[in-house]
């Protein structure tokens, strides 16, 4: 089904598919975990060259969506961010602040409300799990491995519901 603007949906994850999270994992190093210095060090992320052009290619045809597993505190630094780096213009989701369900939950909740009333065109993650998820339940997903990935984010993501 599409929306009012007929035009299907491109949708993206933020970490380490379009913001290289590489010198923040750091503070995911020590136990317990320094979540409150990651995300503060989310605005100095450096944009990734391959997840900025797939994001620019798709608003040809598809309106964006940004899907994160950053928590809702986090809101504000992540719209200045998407601004300074010329990303295209979309909604935000976010993980809701006490939330701690790993993402492939959250993220494919949304997807599913999401795709009630529009066109999910393609996600675009680098969540393995995630993606197969999305695959499993129809979507098609696009693996953003352009970057390393840490075992610490890794964990995170599948286990501690933090990104």
């Amino acid at each position: 089904m599409t929306g009012s603007s007929g035009r299907p949906i491109a949708v993206f994850d933020l970490d380490n598919t379009l913001a290289d999270t590489a010198h923040r994992q750091r503070f995911l190093r020590g136990r317990p975990r320094d979540w409150a210095g990651f995300f503060a060090a989310a605005p100095q992320d450096p944009p990734i060259a391959e997840g900025v052009a797939l994001a620019e290619e798709s608003a040809r045809e598809c309106d964006i969506v940004y899907l994160t597993g950053r928590p809702e505190r986090c809101r504000r630094d992540t719209l200045d961010w998407l601004a300074a780096q010329g990303l295209p213009q979309g909604r935000v989701f976010m993980r809701a602040d006490a939330d701690r369900r790993p993402a492939r939950y959250t993220k494919l909740e949304i997807l599913r409300r999401l795709a009630r009333d529009r066109e999910i065109r393609v996600l675009v993650d680098d969540d393995e799990l995630v993606c197969d998820d999305a695959e499993r339940a129809g979507f098609t997903a696009v693996r953003a491995r352009w970057v390393n990935r840490s075992t610490a984010l890794t964990e995170a993501q599948n286990h501690e519901g933090r990104t």
